[in-house]
């Protein structure tokens, strides 16, 4: 299973970051680097969650990050 995180600045100057496949992962930093590891982790425990309850079965994952300019 491939996850995507998505960042963006807002405009007062946050940086949010979210992971478009698994409602709810969405996180702010002050930098683009922070947002996304924060929505790395969420994503990372909203998996494990599922897995905990039996929600989903184990799945290799692989998570990407947008290249930096």
């Amino acid at each position: 299973m491939n996850f995507t995180i998505e960042c963006e600045e807002e405009t007062d100057g946050r940086w949010i970051a979210e992971v478009p496949q698994l409602p709810g992962v969405l996180c702010y930093g002050v930098t683009a680097e922070e947002a996304m590891a924060k929505a790395e982790v969420l994503a990372l425990r909203a998996m494990a969650e599922r897995l905990e309850h039996g929600e989903s079965r184990p799945v290799a994952i692989n998570i990407s990050l947008p290249i930096a300019a």
